[in-house]
């Protein structure tokens, strides 16, 4: 593992910068916030294109913002998310981590450079002053944020130096690396073998699923495939790649909500089969999502 470089230049956001500023958009998605104009302390809070001038870009004038660009079907956002939430309500207001959803706010995501999720940038003064892409452990986002506020605090109004990510261990980072270029027998092979030395590690469990869904689901016509699944609700290929492609698109609880309905009136090998890929679009999706929990409740009825 490397240690992350300090702070240097950081790059300008002025092409995002508008006039007027208009007002922040309650925090939702289950992000706390405490609240405030973009001057006050705020732990976690939502953003969209129409408050970005505001919660960000003016508000990173006094205080380190942290960008959390993530999507309701991203596996690996979900295991990151968290831990930015978490580390952010303990910061007490000494940064703000401000939640960007890509699917709704492309442009965002665009013009801030995003190429793939979760990416995580650091905004300091208008501009971008750290940045990594992935879901990293929880230990290396607290030392990454506890240099950002250190050298941010310290800055006396001179650019800080840009951070480097935080370190990753290396098999971590090239099962992701194949992933992102496509490769994803690559990348389940990845993150297979770091399962095999550490078998209940969430975030290789979460993206290995993930891995698995867009394998079997990327190319799917998602029309055709629901259209598939009602006009044949015995075939059980036809309702597994429904839920995937509902799956990708973000509609978990439709997702879930089949599949568990395909277990309820399946048995034997059938319903294994059905009841595992269930399983596995659970890990995709991570377990502290509340559509899992309310699933796995549905899950339990069908099955008992």
């Amino acid at each position: 593992m490397t240690t992350p470089p300090r702070f240097a230049g950081a790059v300008s956001l002025d092409s995002l910068a508008r006039r007027p500023a208009t007002a922040a958009v309650p925090a939702s998605n289950g992000a706390a916030s405490n609240g405030g104009d973009a001057g006050s302390p705020t732990s976690v809070i939502d953003v969209t294109e129409a408050s970005f001038q505001a919660d960000v870009l003016e508000r990173s004038m006094t205080v380190p913002v942290v960008i959390d660009l993530w999507a309701e079907w991203c596996g690996p956002c979900k295991q990151l998310s968290p831990i930015l939430e978490r580390v952010a309500a303990e910061g007490a207001g000494s940064w703000v981590l401000a939640k960007i959803d890509v699917d709704a706010n492309p442009r965002l995501a665009t013009a801030l450079g995003v190429q793939g999720i979760p990416a995580v940038k650091a905004i300091w003064q208008g501009g971008i002053v750290g940045e990594f892409t992935g879901a990293v452990p929880e230990a290396e986002v607290r030392g990454w944020i506890s240099e950002l506020v250190a050298a941010t605090g310290a800055a006396d109004g001179a650019p800080p130096a840009e951070a480097g990510p935080p370190p990753v261990d290396p098999a971590f980072a090239a099962a992701s690396a194949a992933f992102e270029s496509g490769d994803y027998a690559a990348a389940e092979a990845g993150y297979k073998a770091i399962l095999a030395n550490t078998p209940a590690d969430p975030m290789a469990i979460g993206a290995l699923a993930g891995v698995r869904l867009f394998s079997r689901a990327e190319h799917l016509d998602a029309d055709a495939a629901r259209a598939a699944a009602v006009a044949l609700p015995d075939d059980i290929d036809a309702q597994l790649a429904a839920a995937d492609v509902e799956m990708l698109e973000g509609n978990l609880d439709r997702a879930f909500a089949l599949l568990v309905a395909v277990v309820a009136r399946t048995s034997g090998a059938d319903r294994d089969r059905v009841r595992l890929q269930l399983l596995s679009l659970f890990d995709a999706a991570g377990p502290d999502d509340p559509s899992v929990a309310k699933a796995r409740a549905a899950l339990s009825r069908a099955l008992f």
